[in-house]
């Protein structure tokens, strides 16, 4: 590993309000959106969005700036099921400052831990965060 690599902690207000998140009883689409304080080294509450669609929702990312999304998604199969998966979100747009980039590369594997997540998945574009992208992904995992 490059010496360059910083991974930073997340705040604890942070981990308790995504753990209430995970257990959240609501059915609309939520999001928490998250960023890196480059000082403290420490990821920390940037945003938080209700009833939110993907198509929205990426019109609150940062064209430039790297951010990690929780995303409560509500996710209607084929087959008429309807469930509510929790996505991890790395955006993580082109022109971002390199430094920049890195730290927030190097946090994303402890941020997905410390939320226990399993979907992951990152955009490059923030246009490209978009319903059908979402399903697309979700679809995986069917």
């Amino acid at each position: 590993m490059s010496e360059s690599l910083v991974v930073c902690d997340v705040d604890e207000d942070l981990v308790k309000k995504l753990k209430e998140f995970r257990f959240r009883k609501e059915t609309n689409n939520a999001a928490i959106v998250m960023k890196i304080d480059k000082d403290k080294q420490l990821v920390i509450l940037d945003e938080e969005h209700e009833d939110i669609s993907p198509d929205d929702l990426k019109d609150e990312l940062p064209e430039r700036q790297p951010r990690f999304v929780v995303y409560s998604y509500k996710y209607q199969h084929d087959d008429g099921r309807v469930s509510y998966p929790l996505c991890f979100i790395f955006s993580s747009p082109v022109g971002c400052r390199p430094e920049q980039q890195m730290m927030y590369a190097g946090s994303k594997n402890k941020l997905v831990q410390t939320v226990e997540l399993t979907k992951v998945f990152e955009i490059r574009n923030t246009e490209d965060l978009t319903e059908e992208w979402l399903r697309e992904k979700l679809g995986f995992f069917r």
